[in-house]
């Protein structure tokens, strides 16, 4: 039997609630296929951006990789890293985050 998973854009929406009720700002870039597209974050804070894309961890749970790297990069690599998963994938969502701490205003693992 298959696992049970929100549609992307219910989670996207949610996020964004989350977001607001921290007192962050929150954007959508661009949308995806609202049932099943993947998703890109990005936190932005004054040192640069971080870039998070939703991928499977080893054990088959949702996780966070640092698509970008660990440290913060400029906008012009951020939206070099978005533009090539967005070829890959046209079904992708971006979703942009205040984040002056890199967190994102939601939980999830951070791989």
């Amino acid at each position: 039997m298959a696992d049970a998973r929100v549609k992307a854009g219910l989670w996207v929406s949610a996020a964004l609630r989350l977001a607001f009720a921290d007192g962050r700002g929150g954007a959508v870039l661009r949308r995806g296929d609202a049932d099943a597209g993947g998703i890109l974050v990005v936190l932005r804070a004054r040192n640069g951006l971080i870039v998070l894309s939703q991928v499977s961890g080893p054990d088959g749970e949702h996780a966070w990789m640092r698509g970008t790297g660990a440290a913060p990069v400029s906008q012009d690599s951020a939206d070099s890293y978005v533009e090539r998963q967005v070829m890959r994938d046209p079904d992708l969502w971006v979703v942009e985050f205040e984040a002056p701490d890199h967190l994102p205003p939601f939980e999830g693992r951070i791989l």
